[in-house]
């Protein structure tokens, strides 16, 4: 019996300068199925779907829509066969509004006048069918990162796709807005939409998909139906080994106090109450403190308070004592702080600059890489960056000149990683350093936050993962409304009691 495929690839090579990103892969799509395409963090995935797409032009291989062979050499060419994709990046004009987005491109007229009316009728009825709430006149810049999704996938419906991909949609949504959006994929498929959904994340291809096509190195490993596999074989197949899903960890042996932060306030740039209001804390050598809480708390701008990104309104920062507060972002990385972004694009990584250049960037006028006369020392440069590239299994086609815009999204994280780790710093503060990588990568910076805790390093963690926070850390403390409303100690608690305290249902006086 022949199956009755929505979507063929079929042998399909893409090659780039130094590496080849798909090696003779072949992926079906069956019509209404959700098929989840695994793989590690530079493994093919998105290449492959940027190929289906039109983003690329593979060089061997063919494609087929319902049994018929296509050429797609563009986006636009994807979407008259009714292809859509929300990508991981998403591809938004910050500054229109969320119906503007979705009928850019589409946009409906009569003789010649923009009818934005029977746009936004559609668009309404799309978004109550599908579960997808918006605001259809509120600025893209002025709405949550789960909205954003929301947008890219009423675009998608908008154009009346048929076939949806999905790449990495979960990277940067909250707990809550994963769960509603693995029901508005389900709902899509029971519509008769085919789904292509690329991720790591084991648990949601799991709970999500009905197959699951598994790629490593830029090869095909196998296709599996989702019900007959387990999470532990489908990373075997992903990584090549058998990963731990559990942190293994000695009990703390907290020291002195390296981080003292007393009454912290820090602006909001939404309204006139305060982002982060009276917030206190220690963190100690050798311990991993964490804050938890659901996204858009405050945890991100108590961090830009912390690490100089933004001023504080009041109160101090010490780091082993000294006052800080008031110095300069380079001043507070010399002292002593190292810090894995949140935003690897925004606050990580010059994009347009090499690897090696953005392993040295927050080194490069130290005398081993920049001379008396201030030229750069580009020999002992590529040395450093060779050597992190190996410890840290940075994979990149052109290696040490490989431009950071290039890289998967994973191996850039991994660069940031080891360029701050690679300091030996006092503090460390990790934000979401899991974000975007796969089981195995995360097995690794799991291992390495540890080894800087046990090495004596003050190690400040902020998490949306309550798995990541529960494994790795050694005493949480919640943020809610931007406030620390309470603490607690990993051990003794669950996931169900951090849960209530991150939304606010259990307020608890804590002192640091």
């Amino acid at each position: 019996m022949e199956q009755n495929y929505a979507i063929e690839m079929l042998n399909i090579t893409k090659r780039f300068p130094g590496i080849v990103a798909n090696d003779n892969i072949t992926l079906q799509l069956r019509k209404g199925e959700i098929h989840a395409l695994l793989g590690e963090n530079g493994a093919g995935k998105s290449t492959l779907m940027s190929v289906l797409f039109g983003l690329y032009q593979a060089e061997e291989g063919t494609i087929r829509k319902d049994g018929a062979e296509v050429q797609i050499k563009d986006p636009n060419d994807a979407n008259a066969l009714g292809i859509g994709m929300v990508h991981q990046h998403f591809k938004l004009v910050e500054c229109f509004t969320v119906l503007d987005n979705i009928i850019l491109g589409v946009e409906p007229t009569k003789n010649g006048f923009l009818q934005k009316a029977q746009a936004r009728e559609k668009v309404l009825a799309l978004s109550e069918r599908y579960g997808l709430r918006v605001d259809p006149d509120a600025l893209i810049e002025d709405i949550t990162v789960g909205m954003q999704q929301r947008t890219e996938i009423l675009k998608m419906l908008y154009r009346d796709n048929e076939i949806l991909i999905f790449d990495e949609p979960t990277a940067v949504l909250t707990p809550q807005e994963i769960t509603e959006l693995m029901q508005i994929m389900k709902n899509l498929a029971a519509e008769g939409k085919s789904i292509l959904f690329i991720s790591h994340k084991l648990a949601e291809i799991m709970q999500v998909s009905d197959r699951v096509t598994v790629l490593r190195k830029g090869k095909y490993i196998g296709t599996v139906e989702t019900a007959n596999t387990t999470m532990e074989e489908l990373s075997a197949m992903m990584v090549g080994r058998n990963v731990s899903f559990h942190v293994e960890k000695s009990p703390a042996k907290a020291g002195e106090t390296v981080l003292e932060i007393e009454r912290m306030s820090v602006a909001s740039k939404i309204h006139k109450k305060n982002a982060v209001s009276n917030v206190s804390l220690k963190v100690r050598a050798g311990e991993i403190v964490c804050i938890a809480g659901i996204d858009g708390n405050g945890q991100s701008e108590f961090i830009y308070g912390l690490t100089g990104l933004e001023p504080i309104v009041s109160g101090s920062i010490r780091l082993k004592g000294k006052e800080i507060s008031r110095e300069s972002i380079r001043k507070r990385s010399l002292d002593g702080i190292a810090h894995i972004p949140e935003d690897r694009h925004k606050h990580g990584l010059v994009l347009d600059y090499t690897l090696e250049d953005n392993l040295v960037l927050q080194r490069y006028f130290e005398p081993e890489f920049t001379d008396k006369a201030g030229f750069l020392r580009r020999k002992n440069i590529r040395a450093y960056a060779d050597r992190l590239i190996g410890e840290n299994d940075i994979r990149s086609g052109q290696g040490a000149v490989t431009p950071a815009r290039s890289m998967s999204g994973g191996n850039q994280q991994k660069a940031i990683i080891a360029r701050e780790i690679d300091r030996d710093p006092e503090l460390l503060i990790a934000v979401q350093p899991t974000r975007g990588l796969d089981v195995g990568a995360i097995e690794g910076v799991h291992k390495r936050l540890i080894e800087c805790r046990d090495a004596g390093m003050a190690v400040l963690l902020v998490s949306l993962e309550l798995d990541e926070v529960m494994d790795v850390s050694d005493r949480i403390l919640v943020m809610f409304e931007g406030e620390i409303i309470g603490e607690l100690d990993p051990k003794k608690t669950t996931q169900e009691e951090l849960g209530l305290y991150m939304a606010g249902a259990k307020r608890d006086e804590v002192s640091a």
